[in-house]
């Protein structure tokens, strides 16, 4: 093949893929736009929104291993930061906590709850979980009549937080337990693994 023809495959090539990573961070754009109005956050980081000058400074100072091309993940003290890393912009956000008592748990969940408001499900003493649509929070209410009417919700966003150990009823479980809550956007999540694969 002549030199030339080899010089135009691999401009076009390259063009190519360039096209391929415009199309890729339009689709996710307006998504992460849509998940940043929702306004979560946790410790000024704010769910699908662009990491700020300091916050970048936080992230080269504190990094941890990503496990997924197109990601930086951080430590800022407790929490832990996933960022795609062509755009800055936030795809979650948790904490994790190996031994919490359950005070310690219930100490955590009241502080999510002066966050987040009431939640949108309790489950098993051990689940806590806000869904959020394009509106804002989806309430218990909406929640459960969502459910009884057979109706499929459009959820853009959630907080969930999961205990090993009952968060409330005492005398059951183990004295204290691992629990953890994560940020994050299904959809955005989707999106970034289909584009990826």
């Amino acid at each position: 093949m002549p030199e030339k023809n080899i010089k135009g495959c691999i401009l076009l090539s390259l063009l190519l893929c360039l096209m391929s990573v415009r199309l890729y961070a339009n689709d996710l754009a307006p998504l992460f736009e849509r998940v940043e109005a929702l306004n979560i956050q946790r410790q000024g980081y704010v769910l699908g929104a662009v990491l700020n000058p300091e916050q970048l400074k936080t992230a080269s100072a504190n990094p941890m291993d990503a496990a997924a091309p197109d990601t930086v993940k951080f430590k800022d003290q407790n929490l832990v930061v996933v960022a795609q890393k062509s755009t800055h912009r936030i795809l979650i956000l948790y904490e994790e906590f190996e031994t919490l008592t359950q005070p310690e748990i219930q100490d955590l969940i009241g502080d999510l709850y002066l966050q987040f408001d009431d939640p949108t499900v309790l489950a098993h003493d051990r689940v806590v979980y806000w869904a959020y649509g394009e509106k804002g929070k989806i309430t218990a209410r909406e929640f459960d009549t969502a459910g009884h009417d057979k109706r499929t919700l459009k959820i853009l966003a959630t907080v969930k937080c999961i205990s090993d150990i009952n968060i409330m009823e005492k005398g059951k479980d183990p004295s204290s337990g691992h629990v953890y809550y994560i940020i994050s956007s299904d959809p955005i999540l989707r999106l970034f693994k289909d584009k990826k694969a």
